[in-house]
């Protein structure tokens, strides 16, 4: 009898803390759908084109976007608007980087005349940094005050994110020692 009874106890324990479970499960679906994880590493279609070999988490900014070829010309002019040990002494930065094919848009003359302005350039440039370290979890619905002053927007989700609503981030989260780089395949124009 006792048998019986310490059995009869033992599945009515087992009844108690399944019935909760199964109910569960029968949860509306409108609470099931979350929105997508943000990735906790790099992600993007364009990771795979950057150097796999590069390692700049003990980079400053300026010479881990060295590291990849994709970014020269951006490299370039940050040396040439003399930003590199201004970017380089921030502690916590983000960089959303415009890649080389981003330049490519932008029509010769307006190359130009930024090349041939260091304070229009400088103000171009800075617009792309944001005065803090934004990680993937922020991108959906961001509004970041640049180190130029105005505002920039993100949204997306997912691995699917884009800067001002034009700008694609082809590859993101790349960490550097002060700094999270996000590879965009525009460049941005502050607002006049």
């Amino acid at each position: 009898m006792r048998f019986i009874r310490m059995r009869t106890a033992k599945a009515t324990e087992a009844a108690l803390v399944a019935i909760p479970l199964a109910l569960g499960g029968l949860a509306s679906p409108s609470h099931a759908q979350d929105a997508p994880p943000s990735p906790s590493g790099t992600f993007g279609p364009g990771c795979s084109a950057l150097s796999q070999t590069a390692n700049t988490a003990r980079d400053k900014v300026v010479e881990a976007a060295a590291a990849y070829p994709q970014l020269s010309q951006l490299v370039s002019a940050t040396v040439r608007a003399k930003l590199g040990v201004t970017l380089d002494g921030k502690p916590d930065v983000t960089i959303f980087a415009p890649n080389d094919q981003a330049f490519q848009k932008v029509t010769v003359s307006q190359v130009g005349a930024l090349l041939s302005n260091q304070g229009q350039l400088k103000k171009v440039l800075t617009y792309h940094v944001v005065d803090k370290q934004i990680t993937p979890n922020e991108l959906s619905k961001g509004s970041f005050t640049t180190v130029e002053g105005n505002k920039l927007t993100t949204s997306g989700s997912g691995t699917d994110f884009k800067v001002n609503g034009k700008a694609n981030i082809v590859c993101g989260n790349i960490k550097a020692a002060n700094a999270t780089i996000y590879v965009i395949d525009s460049v941005l124009q502050p607002p006049s």
